[in-house]
């Protein structure tokens, strides 16, 4: 044996083998590689930690505080938008390109509920109407038939019974009952709102009908109606918004109520109707203000209220239900989570991918109108027909019977 054998066998005898990294060490090694990055990995992977971040924080924040709402604004595809884009670039950071792909994949599936992508459409076939199911429509009329965009409010759409006569409805669920005061000049405000009286005109187009009306909303219904309310939202606000404004001291149900209920006699069995409206989302960016940072608060709290005073009367409501209208809440919002768990969202009995019923600048741009029934309640069929210019809102159009 030489000299250099002995000492070969030596060392091998000695050598401690390295210890196992520990948590904290592998950790390090996946968010910051030994190699170094070039200026596209630490864009891509900039980004992607930005975009975790966010969404982490809007899953928490959204629906649950006012200082969140104006990034409650963001598009629902956004959340579908953004990762998808951050893979076709991942690529350029090779070092760490699958890491970065798997935490893409995460926010995919994080996003994806509020990207308002309708998947189930892909799977969901609706069941067939049995004889006896009723059509059922919901619609935010945007103020009635007071033509704002095409003549600033100064005249009527002349079209207006005949587009609801096509849509031949056994129950119509209707919101916007009410004028607006137009000032040249002068934005939209509560105290522009004008109560209007338009019951000999609908007894006259819909003989037949019944009708209930609580502020600005209203149901018409060709099956006797056993009672209605409008859902009052004084218990849920705080003490400081519970006084009823002057300009609504002769129309109070104006400020208070936001939802309708009306029980109808559905061929025996009554069924609670709930047509709502919610307040629109605040759309104050400036929170350096303490003006917008009141009117956030003030919104947010009001559309809470809103909210609540619909999950309390319908948790005590033994009828089968179906709530239909204006929630004025996008996908990406997470103020629905307030609404019962006994309710079920019907989304998946649409045909379209990517449902949208709110147009502005002439672009469907995303769904704030809604359709919710208790289990019993079953969808048939469900579209969203156009307005015909009418609204800056599609209708919901529904066949639905009791199961």
């Amino acid at each position: 044996m030489s000299d250099r054998d002995a000492l070969v066998e030596e060392q091998s005898v000695t050598a401690v083998p390295e210890p196992p990294a520990g948590w904290a060490a592998r950790v390090r090694r996946f968010v910051r590689p030994r190699r170094r990055w070039c200026w596209g990995t630490k864009l891509v992977v900039t980004a992607t930690a930005a975009w975790l971040v966010f969404l982490v924080a809007h899953l928490l924040a959204s629906g649950r505080t006012w200082w969140w709402a104006p990034l409650e604004l963001i598009p629902p595809l956004t959340f579908l938008a953004v990762p998808v884009l951050l893979m076709v670039v991942a690529p350029l950071a090779r070092p760490v390109r699958w890491r970065i792909m798997s935490l893409l994949v995460l926010a995919v599936v994080l996003g994806a509920g509020r990207s308002g992508v309708n998947y189930a459409t892909l799977w969901h076939t609706p069941p067939p109407a049995p004889p006896g199911a009723i059509k059922v429509v919901a619609w935010n009329t945007e103020f009635w038939d007071q033509d704002l965009r095409g003549s600033g409010g100064t005249r009527f759409s002349p079209g207006f019974y005949d587009y609801l006569h096509r849509l031949d409805a056994d129950v119509y669920l209707l919101t916007e009952y009410l004028y607006m005061d137009v000032r040249p000049g002068q934005s939209w405000s509560g105290d522009m709102a004008l109560r209007i009286d338009k019951l000999a005109e609908l007894r006259r187009e819909f003989p037949g009908y019944h009708v209930s009306v609580s502020g600005e909303q209203m149901t018409l219904s060709r099956f006797p109606i056993t009672g209605h309310r409008g859902l009052d939202l004084r218990p849920w606000l705080p003490a400081g918004q519970k006084e009823i404004p002057d300009v609504f001291r002769d129309w109070p149900e104006g400020y208070t109520v936001e939802t309708l209920r009306t029980d109808i006699d559905v061929n025996g069995t009554v069924v609670s109707f709930y047509a709502p409206q919610v307040l629109q989302p605040p759309l104050e960016w400036r929170l350096d203000r303490a003006e917008s940072r009141d009117v956030n608060r003030s919104r947010t709290l009001r559309r809470a209220a809103s909210y609540h005073a619909i999950s309390a009367d319908v948790r005590a409501n033994p009828n089968p239900v179906v709530l239909a209208g204006d929630l004025n809440t996008s996908p990406a919002m997470g103020l629905r989570r307030l609404l019962p768990e006994g309710l079920v969202d019907r989304t998946p009995a649409l045909s379209s991918l990517y449902p949208a019923t709110f147009t502005a600048y002439g672009l469907e741009l995303w769904r704030i109108d809604w359709l919710y029934t208790t289990p019993d309640v079953a969808v048939h069929e469900y579209e969203l027909p156009d307005s015909e210019g009418l609204s800056d809102h599609r209708a919901q159009r529904m066949l639905i019977s009791l199961s």
